[in-house]
């Protein structure tokens, strides 16, 4: 009830006027017609889209089999109303409370080479995946389609944040990360390392949608 309250004071002109005041809006407008998919909607797919969709990204195409578990909690953007709840109907309706004019389609699937083309109307996709051989795949996929991709690997542990960079790795490939840090070696991943390298995602992405290099 409260969200139908704030939405009946807070237009959508009311709401991209005060983004336009923070980043211009010859910007705000370049995002909101802007459509960005997002691969995994775990640690780093979930934080990627709550920020693409505080930054005025206009629509997300986001793609995940799982449900939130308690174990989640601790680094994904999820609250623990949402445990139980399919990942893409939790990210939508954290979207909503967000941006509840950032229009969301949610795929409900295992990612593979025969689905992939739900991709296919995206200017830039985030892959999010755990799984390496995903990874390769999606890549594989994506560039095959002409796709702008922003990967993540290597967010693991409680190094040095500043570890974590972006570098461009291909014509259309850009890899956030610190390259090489694991779960399986460091035995932990912190909310706050994660959300370092999923922050770095979601800036790649916003500056290739505004036509800048990451």
């Amino acid at each position: 009830m409260r969200l139908l309250s704030i939405m009946t004071v807070i237009s959508h002109d009311s709401y991209r006027r005060a983004l336009a005041e923070r980043i211009g809006r010859e910007a705000a407008d370049a995002l909101e017609g802007s459509t960005v998919g997002i691969a995994g909607l775990g640690g780093l797919g979930s934080n990627i889209a709550l920020l693409l969709a505080r930054s005025g990204v206009g629509r997300l195409v986001i793609a995940d089999f799982d449900t939130v578990e308690l174990s989640n909690i601790h680094r994904q953007g999820y609250p623990l109303s949402s445990i139980g709840m399919r990942k893409t109907d939790a990210v939508a309706k954290e979207i909503e409370r967000i941006n509840p004019w950032c229009t969301v389609e949610k795929h409900d699937i295992r990612l593979d080479r025969d689905n992939v083309s739900v991709f296919g109307g995206c200017d830039v996709v985030c892959e999010a995946l755990d799984d390496a051989g995903q990874k390769i795949m999606l890549i594989e996929s994506l560039s095959s389609m002409g796709k702008r991709i922003v990967s993540g690997n290597g967010m693991a542990g409680m190094g040095d944040a500043n570890s974590i960079v972006t570098r461009k790795a291909g014509n259309s490939l850009y890899i956030c990360g610190d390259g090489s840090s694991d779960v399986k070696d460091t035995g932990s991943l912190s909310a706050s390392r994660v959300a370092v390298c999923a922050a770095h995602q979601a800036n790649a992405t916003i500056r290739l949608l505004l036509g800048m290099e990451p």
